[in-house]
């Protein structure tokens, strides 16, 4: 990854990491980032936070699955199948 980096002559702020093959897996952090801040501000007592935060954030990306697959099988149904 390092002489990756090196050939691509990364710059902080003025060209973005080469991150294109796995940028599905940046909605994990996003989602639990959402997931904690989201549940920080409801919960009643700071201890409930981490579990509540981490069924959050399993229904957002169950969601994201969710919505994902629908649209693929519209797309199929709609386009391909006509």
């Amino acid at each position: 990854m390092i002489d990756l980096l090196a050939e691509y002559n990364y710059r902080p702020f003025l060209t973005p990491l080469p991150v294109w093959d796995y940028w599905v897996l940046l909605l994990i952090p996003l989602c639990a980032g959402i997931a904690i801040v989201y549940k920080t501000i409801k919960c009643r007592y700071v201890s409930q936070v981490p579990k509540e935060a981490l069924i959050l954030t399993l229904f957002i990306l169950a969601a994201m699955v969710g919505v994902g697959a629908g649209v693929l099988l519209s797309y199929k149904i709609f386009v391909e199948w006509t």
